[in-house]
């Protein structure tokens, strides 16, 4: 039988704790970062005999020093509270120095507020495993204050309540406080159910500790997805931590913010700042983040089978503002005093990312919706064979990637990208500079605007330069705003926990009038088109239309429908987005302003 060593006591507590502290899949992590080979196993593919088995395993082998070191890395539940004989968590923060003597200070100051009673009800709990209801209580405790007392010990921080309900209400002694209790009490131990920690766990501890010299030699390097694995968390975390500022906040203000907010407004706001030229590259890209929700669209009859989410691509000449728009507007710039603008924690940077090692890492997002933001994405086809892999992500398809050391996947890939390549501009029409003739079908199944470097482009490039250096343009007020609205947008279509019971959820819906006039630009470019031949798949007017829902996700808070319908504003602007990619396509074989005023035409 293994002893219960104060090493084994406190290998055991710190188990508990970590236990209380943080799910299973944060102790592998912090497990796999240590680099310690129970969890390099688990890694591999090998299982574990035990659910508490990785607990017990990490709490054997920290010390104190990166115990806080840990806590301090990774945030603990927010609920979580524990008061055992060597740790004490309480508010996030936790203590070495144990809760022994706050024990004895707390029955100390409860003898003197409510006498015998608090002893009583501490022996009622005791005697009941620590857990105790109101009814359970009473028959130990005849005293009229009781409900005094039980608050008063909880304030004391010797029980807690564990549930409050109408009907029922129940307290408890936390289960590593139990000990404390008895010894300050002078309670004989009772034979309780043992935790499950106890008996083999002292002996999983004990074998953990004899890793050889060996296997520590032979520990792995760091692994990719692991690590991508451990961004993901902290992007979480960060999104979890603006949304609940923006909760306490600034709740209100966002809601009221919300009820005049639309396209046409962040088209007002952008025009203001940048012209009538560059303002809509950042359109784009803002309307690109309020489609990551990717909310489901609908029709008065049902399911459509598409939802909001769309890849973005800039291309053109250098120089244009590709980057500006779909960088340093979704992820800030502060040494320009560019607010951010996009989703904060869901918009993945991928400068200098090779496009095997996005290949690599992709298998971390599976499952989740964020936005790979690719600088140079012409870099990504200067290695062979990257365009069939990278045109199944485009589809969101399975992907499965092999080389001479490794079979990557399947797995498969639900996030969308927001790229910038640079491209050889013709007076009419564009050829691209990447090698690979296939690369057409990756092109495709992305939104794309051309950028050409026009004299009123320059004009509009030098202009906001001087402007911003000057601090002539404020974005970063404004920014904050449009952040806030579009961050708890984003929550409450995706169903995040904080706001899932305050607000519904409303998928967008679209109406025959849709594809009326999605149908009238079809019309109208097929006429133009010389000998018929049509140079554009028709993936266009599926990325028009979900432009347009990603766009109506905008008004969530201006209707008290339960449904968004598309509004009149983001189908125009997806139309217009329709009918010039077309014409660019077809080498500007029609003019599109004039397909556009035949088109709305009737609408005015």
């Amino acid at each position: 039988m293994v002893k219960t060593s104060k090493k084994n006591e406190k290998a055991l507590e710190r188990a508990m704790l970590l236990k209380r502290a943080y799910p299973r899949v944060v102790i592998y992590q912090i497990g796999r970062n240590l680099e310690i080979p129970y969890f390099q196993k688990i890694s591999s593919g090998w299982r574990m005999k035990d659910k508490d088995e990785a607990y017990l395993i990490l709490g054997a082998s920290l010390e104190d020093d990166m115990l806080l070191k840990i806590f301090k890395k990774y945030k603990p539940r927010e609920w979580a509270v524990f008061r055992g004989k060597y740790y004490v968590l309480q508010d996030g923060r936790l203590k070495i120095d144990g809760f022994g003597k706050s024990v004895e200070k707390a029955i100390y100051k409860a003898r003197l507020l409510y006498g015998s009673d608090a002893i009583l009800v501490l022996e009622s709990l005791l005697k009941r495993n620590g857990v105790a209801d109101l009814n359970e209580i009473k028959k130990d405790v005849k005293s009229k204050n009781l409900e005094e007392v039980l608050e008063g010990l909880t304030h004391l921080k010797l029980i807690v309540q564990s549930y409050n309900g109408e009907r029922y209400r129940e307290w408890k002694i936390l289960e590593e406080t139990i000990p404390l209790l008895e010894a300050e009490l002078g309670v004989k131990r009772r034979r309780r159910r043992r935790i499950p920690f106890l008996l083999e766990g002292m002996k999983i501890i004990e074998e953990s500790r004899m890793v050889t010299e060996r296997e520590k030699k032979e520990r792995k390097t760091p692994d990719p997805l692991a690590e991508e694995r451990e961004r993901i968390r902290q992007m979480d975390e960060e999104f979890n931590r603006y949304l609940t500022d923006l909760l306490k906040n600034r709740l209100e203000r966002t809601i009221g913010f919300g009820k005049n907010f639309g396209i046409e407004y962040l088209a007002s706001y952008l025009k203001e700042r940048f012209g009538t030229v560059l303002y809509f590259d950042s359109l784009l890209s803002i309307t690109q983040q309020y489609g990551l929700a990717n909310v489901n669209i609908v029709h008065e009859k049902g399911e459509t089978g598409k939802k909001t989410g769309w890849s973005l691509a800039l291309f053109g000449d250098p120089g244009t503002g590709k980057s500006f728009s779909t960088r340093d507007m979704i992820i800030g710039k502060p040494s320009a005093k560019i607010g951010a603008h996009g989703l904060p924690g869901r918009n993945r940077y991928c400068g200098g990312m090779t496009p095997a090692f996005f290949i690599r890492i992709g298998e971390a997002y599976a499952g989740r919706v964020f936005n790979f933001i690719v600088p140079e994405f012409n870099d990504f086809f200067r290695y062979k064979g990257m365009v069939e892999p990278l045109k199944i992500a485009m589809e969101q398809g399975m992907i499965k990637y092999e080389t001479h050391s490794e079979i990557i996947g399947p797995y498969r890939f639900t996030s969308f990208f927001s790229v910038n390549y640079n491209v050889s501009v013709h007076q009419k029409g564009y050829d691209v500079t990447i090698q690979d003739p296939n690369f057409n079908a990756v092109e495709d199944r992305m939104l794309c605007r051309l950028h050409r470097l026009t004299k009123e482009r320059f004009l509009e490039i030098t202009k906001s330069q001087m402007r911003l250096a000057l601090g002539m343009i404020d974005v970063e007020k404004d920014a904050k705003r449009i952040r806030d609205h579009l961050t708890l947008v984003y929550a409450i279509e995706t169903r995040h926990p904080l706001v899932k019971k305050r607000f519904p959820f409303k998928p967008v819906m679209i109406t025959s009038k849709v594809f009326e006039v999605i149908g009238k630009a079809r019309t109208a470019i097929l006429e133009r088109l010389p000998e018929g031949v049509v140079k554009f798949s028709a993936r266009l007017e599926d990325k028009a239309l979900r432009f347009a829902c990603a766009a109506s996700l905008m008004d969530y808070f201006r209707y008290e429908k339960d449904y968004i319908p598309v509004s009149v504003e983001a189908l125009k602007y997806a139309v217009q987005l329709y009918v010039e990619e077309a014409s660019i396509r077809s080498r500007e074989a029609f003019n599109p302003d004039e397909v556009l005023s035949e088109i709305f035409r009737d609408e005015k």
